[in-house]
């Protein structure tokens, strides 16, 4: 290739290469030497090419070779330091020449320190650090000064072992893991999933250790990261139970799905047809009968003008979008298999949340069937109860709400409640029903004269003997197809818990008791059966904020 193409194609990948190398460097200056050892290499080898049919496969393979000699040759140069070269430069850095190699070694020493275990890093720092005596650290700490100078001999020797060794490159310490989501089966406490997986750090600590219990100086040594900030990530992941300590290790205590393609074919194959068996049967039934025509299903919603003065006919295709996900996910509960009870499987963490909790890591570039269903903005079923009801919830992508409902549902839901038995007796502020409508639960109509005219879009089921007829339906249909349920799910459950820590399958186990019943993916899948074929329709945009929403007796 001609010498004046080939820059104008390596000035093309300067950035792009820049940024490869910062992202993989631990400083700006050895970002700079890295691209430019890349672009040179690439230089060089385009200039007796003239075969390259895709370019950026070329550009980028260079830069992976050229970053592993990188590794390499920062591995090689960080081993072979002894500490009895540098003991002393720790209390004064400069007693020594300023030599680059006096630097290194200091570097590499200060960064050993932090292996240490917590009460010898006390002890080294303020004895070469602060220059205190070994008498008064042992009255500062409490322990005997006996203790202090065994601890000073065995931090020495573990020094010593560390800068002698060759610390291990590990994939999460230059491509680290995100977890693609996570979420809850239980009661959530007064934080946040988002506060325990804020940070990188948190999920790769947590992925780290998934299968195999690991110290904290292990876990440092996978991440490339110092082991005292791992110690004080580690400490609080352990405090609220979403780690397990054994010993001076630990280990995960909640599940991550790391599925396989093959894997997820399986589990949509499996979900598609199980809900094609009932779903249709299901709407089939409850369009047939005249159930939906039962004076105590209620709904303010209509598919006419809507009027609240005047009767009207209540919107079927709404009632069915809160119906069919409610009778799919509560039917069946005598056909189903509870060996296991969430009481052993469920963590009792500090905020008061009672729950497992479980988040998935998938991989990219997986090539998934066509008709794969995916899961978006999905979250249920949620219930919370107040007085004999019980308010039902699921949120997915037809719905319109935002992610922050989710956080706020439990207390919401006992606020909607206490609003609807009071509504009855025409007693709510305007502020109230404002609220209520704000949130798509009710519809107002004419001025407020201490109170309003009003409907609720919600569906209500007024009476137990509705609720159980509904669910007898389901119950019946389940029953039907129980035999192709069990022949479906038998060669996914033995899948899934191939993939799963042995520590964890208990978990999974309990999980898998709740598959064709309170389960999303069958819940979606349902969902998205009967608007495939056309049985269920689009909800409209008024509808969304108000869509798979029940107050039920409870």
């Amino acid at each position: 290739m001609n010498r004046i193409d080939v820059e104008k194609i390596i000035t093309e990948y300067l950035k792009p290469i820049f940024g490869f190398a910062l992202k993989r460097c631990k400083s700006i200056h050895d970002a700079e030497d890295l691209s430019q050892e890349i672009a040179i290499r690439a230089f060089r080898a385009l200039l007796i090419k003239d075969d390259v049919a895709d370019m950026g496969k070329f550009i980028w393979t260079v830069a992976h070779n050229t970053l592993s000699n990188y590794y390499r040759d920062s591995a090689k140069s960080m081993v072979g330091v002894s500490i009895d070269e540098v003991a002393e430069l720790i209390a004064d850095p400069y007693s020594e020449p300023d030599t680059d190699d006096n630097r290194d070694a200091i570097h590499r020493l200060q960064t050993e320190i932090a292996y240490l275990s917590k009460l010898q890093r006390r002890i080294v720092i303020a004895y070469y650090f602060e220059n205190r005596k070994q008498a008064d650290i042992a009255q500062e700490l409490g322990i005997p000064l006996g203790t202090v100078k065994w601890h000073l001999f065995e931090a020495k020797k573990e020094l010593k072992r560390g800068m002698d060794k060759m610390r291990k490159t590990s994939e999460l310490k230059f491509n680290p893991i995100k977890f693609h989501s996570y979420g809850i089966n239980g009661s959530a406490g007064k934080m946040s999933l988002d506060e325990f997986f804020r940070s990188t750090l948190a999920q790769n600590i947590c992925y780290c250790v998934r299968n195999t219990a690991k110290t904290i100086n292990e876990i440092a040594d996978d991440l490339g990261v110092s082991p005292v900030y791992v110690e004080t990530e580690v400490e609080f992941l352990e405090e609220y139970g979403f780690l397990l300590a054994q010993k001076d290790k630990y280990i995960i205590n909640f599940v991550i799905n790391e599925p396989t393609a093959e894997l997820l074919a399986l589990q949509n194959d499996m979900y598609k047809r199980a809900a094609e068996l009932f779903a249709n049967d299901l709407y089939d039934e409850l369009t047939s009968c005249g159930i939906l025509d039962h004076p105590d299903i209620w709904c303010g919603q209509t598919d006419e003008p809507i009027s609240l003065t005047a009767s009207h006919k209540p919107d079927r295709n709404f009632i069915l979008w809160s119906l069919i996900p409610y009778i799919a996910a509560l039917s069946g509960e005598k056909l189903m298999d509870e060996g296991i009870s969430f009481e052993e499987v469920a963590t009792l963490r500090p905020d008061g949340a009672h729950n497992i909790v479980h988040a998935s890591v998938i991989a990219n570039e997986m090539i998934l069937p066509e008709d794969y269903v995916y899961m978006k903005n999905w979250c249920g079923p949620m219930w919370n109860g107040l007085n004999g009801r019980v308010l039902w919830q699921i949120d997915s992508e037809w719905s319109e709400r935002d992610r922050n409902h989710i956080l706020r549902y439990s207390e919401e839901s006992l606020r909607v409640l206490s609003l609807y038995e009071r509504e009855f007796d025409d007693c709510l502020s305007k502020n109230e029903y404002a609220w209520l409508s704000e949130r798509g639960y009710i519809k107002t109509n004419g001025d407020y004269d201490g109170h309003f005219k009003s409907a609720w879009q919600i569906v209500v089921l007024a009476s137990n003997e509705i609720r159980d007829k509904l669910l007898e339906i389901g119950d019946r249909i389940k029953a039907k197809h129980l035999a192709d349920f069990e022949a479906l799910k038998a060669p996914y459950a033995e899948a899934v818990l191939k993939s799963v820590p042995e520590h964890l399958k208990k978990i999974k186990e309990y999980e898998m008791q709740f598959v064709f019943r309170a389960d999303g993916w069958f819940l979606l899948h349902c969902i998205t059966t009967l608007l495939n074929n056309g049985k269920l329709k689009e909800p409209t945009e008024e509808q969304r904020k108000a869509l798979t929403t029940l107050i039920v007796p409870n």
